[in-house]
């Protein structure tokens, strides 16, 4: 799915205006990017965890 389809999809389930159910997927994604920048994470039970994570080079090969 997606971002389209997301909207179109909350749209239809909440019987909202294609204009509003942007902007309510808009925010969503906004609020989750900025929580996830400020190191904080966020967590949407039944859905899943977002999260950031440090981790280290890998060392690559040439085939």
């Amino acid at each position: 799915m997606n971002k389209a389809e997301l909207i179109e999809a909350v749209s239809d389930s909440a019987d909202l205006p294609k204009s509003d159910a942007t902007k309510a997927v808009d925010g969503i994604i906004d609020a989750i990017t900025r929580s996830l920048k400020n190191g904080d994470q966020v967590t949407l039970v039944g859905f899943g965890t977002f999260l950031v994570r440090d981790r280290a080079a890998r060392t690559g090969r040439n085939p």
